[in-house]
């Protein structure tokens, strides 16, 4: 147990230094005039498909004879981007008048991209001094929207750039078009184009403190934080009616049941045995595939922890609006030092109940849901490949990412099951089991496994959909979502909410003389990350405008890794409270 301390503290001053690393991360540059400031493009795509981008020079821009790359970290390139020197001189405090890039005889290759790019609503972003700049490319004229066949197609040819600043810090950066500057690529011909910008500096007031605010802003906006707190209002509601039902009926039905189940000595011999007390030889016999099940639960542990630090960092302030790639650092680096607790709590699980191969749970326990996302990402790299976006992870990425798996995530995970195969003797049970399980009764159609699951899954998901939106919409959208506070409260009423459904339906189970609660009450915590996939459904066609087979397969594949995450984590937090709630009731009767 002391080794298992000592790693499990290694591994917090690691995440702290790596803590202290993303945070660092915010430009506190400051600047004299005639300075230079870092200016990097970074990629242009479709706005309604997020996954979708190119780079930068992808297009046929003014590019210089060597493109200058930024060296970038690894959340940043897991996170999509590939930065580039701008093709701008914007020193500090320097007003520039129209100043050409460059002319350009476009081809008819070249004005063909153009103008799909702008007829697909192409935007462009870079980075000044860390705040990101967006634009769009061009416009077109069209009566339908959806069919722009025959539409007149613009490119915007002059950027102008307005830069706020206070003394010697850079506070905001503004782009605009101008509509009179365009170039019309409506024809198949070849096109001279001068591509221009310009520049004003102009002072204010606000604090370098401050710069940020607005790109939160969105998220704190009244109307938006009524629909926040009316999201919070409905969870807690639910959380209120639903535990004080269950409380109010649980007590009462055990009492009675607790009542009928201890009489006393004299009538003892003349009581016969029903309901739940009926089971109590067959409730603690281990499940099948426990194996599997000890996975299950190690992986799930190892999630719900991964899910507890992230939400650390957030309400730290850590991923504060475009902190490029913190968040993907953080989950890559979290899930690598968190597989020790996977192995621990599989292997101790599995040698509770009797498992005697210690290998064979931890290779499970390494797969159950690194594997599928494995196999997830191989298939939407190789799409990312074929459409040449920078979705598509660089080798040297992959690399890197199968050394941080074979060097920290293995081995943590080792250690952790020899620590939990040396820290359990056996599963304490409250009643002997017996040799030869009960047979089952014939259960009507609403207590099967599928519809038991259905009922589990809503209740959860009615306290956390209002909220689902708006994280869609920051994560497969261009919107910023801040507000972590509400977003935890969220988090532990879906876990509330998620524990006491699971720990109703295990009792009920238990009263019908079903005594196989293991994975039931496992299947009915974890069915919320099936409806949020079919959320994902509903979310795509009805809610978004994203288009294209690798948006969708960006989309629904990523998304149903992330939902068999909440499948496995709350599969485990509604198994725990099942297990909790089972042991209490038999500890208090008498058991033979």
């Amino acid at each position: 147990m002391g080794r298992s301390t000592a790693c499990l503290f290694g591994a917090i001053v690691i995440l702290w230094c790596c803590i202290s690393h993303v945070t660092s991360d915010a430009s506190d540059h400051r600047y004299k005039k005639g300075d230079s400031v870092p200016f990097y493009a970074n990629k242009v795509g479709p706005f309604h498909n997020p996954s979708e981008t190119y780079r930068y020079f992808d297009l046929p821009f003014c590019s210089p004879d060597k493109v200058k790359e930024k060296k970038e970290d690894l959340g940043e390139v897991l996170n999509g981007d590939r930065l580039v020197v701008a093709p701008y001189e914007l020193d500090f405090q320097i007003d520039r008048e129209p100043q050409s890039i460059c002319k350009k005889r476009l081809t008819v290759n070249e004005v063909a991209k153009f103008r799909h790019a702008v007829l697909k609503d192409y935007f462009y972003q870079m980075y000044y001094d860390d705040l990101p700049i967006w634009g769009f490319l061009g416009k077109f004229d069209s009566e339908d929207k959806d069919d722009p066949t025959g539409a007149r197609v613009h490119l915007f040819k002059h950027v102008h750039f307005e830069i706020l600043y206070n003394k010697d810090r850079i506070i905001d950066v503004f782009i605009r078009n101008d509509p009179r500057a365009v170039v019309d690529l409506t024809q198949n011909r070849e096109v001279n184009v001068d591509f221009t910008y310009s520049a004003k500096w102009i002072e204010t007031d606000t604090p370098f403190e401050k710069r940020l605010e607005k790109y939160s802003q969105t998220s704190s906006l009244s109307h938006n934080l009524e629909i926040h707190w009316f999201s919070v209002i409905n969870s807690c509601v639910t959380v209120l009616l639903l535990t004080g039902f269950l409380t109010i009926i649980l007590m009462r039905v055990l009492k009675n049941d607790f009542v009928k189940f201890t009489p006393d000595e004299e009538a003892v011999d003349d009581q016969e045995e029903s309901g739940w007390k009926y089971i109590h030889g067959d409730v603690f016999r281990y499940p099948r595939f426990k194996s599997w099940f000890a996975a299950a639960l190690g992986t799930g542990t190892q999630l719900f922890t991964l899910a507890i630090f992230i939400f650390m960092l957030a309400l730290v302030g850590v991923f504060y609006p475009y902190n490029r790639g913190s968040l993907f650092t953080a989950l890559v680096i979290i899930y690598a030092l968190t597989s020790g607790i996977a192995g621990y709590y599989a292997a101790s699980f599995y040698y509770m109940v009797e498992g005697k191969n210690w290998v064979k749970i931890l290779v499970l326990t390494g797969s159950l849901f690194s594997g599928p996302l494995f196999f997830t990402f191989c298939f939407l790299n190789t799409v990312a490949l074929a459409y040449n976006t920078t979705a598509a992870l660089p080798f040297g990425t992959i690399v890197v990412i199968f050394l941080i798996w074979t060097l920290v995530t293995s081995p943590l995970l080792v250690l952790g099951g020899i620590a939990g195969k040396n820290s359990q003797t056996g599963f304490q049970a409250p009643c002997r089991t017996n040799k030869y399980p009960r047979e089952i009764p014939q259960l009507p159609w609403y207590r099967t496994t599928l519809s038991q699951m259905a009922m589990a899954g809503f209740l959860p998901f009615s306290a956390i959909y209002i909220e689902l939106y708006y994280i869609f919409a920051s994560v497969w959208g261009h919107q910023i979502y801040t507000i972590y506070s509400i977003l935890f409260i969220v988090f532990i009423i879906l876990l509330i909410v998620t524990a006491f459904v699971t720990v109703a339906l295990t009792y009920f189970q238990l009263a019908t003389e079903d005594h196989e609660w293991w994975w039931r009450s496992f299947l009915c915590g974890g069915s919320t990350g099936l409806f949020i996939y079919g959320y994902c459904l509903y979310y795509y066609f009805a809610r978004s405008d994203m288009s294209g087979f690798m948006q969708t397969s960006f989309f629904f594949g990523y998304m149903a890794c992330i939902c068999y995450g909440f499948f496995l984590m709350l599969g485990t937090v509604g198994f725990r409270a099942a297990l909790i709630f089972v042991r209490h009731i038999y500890h208090s009767i008498k058991c033979e």
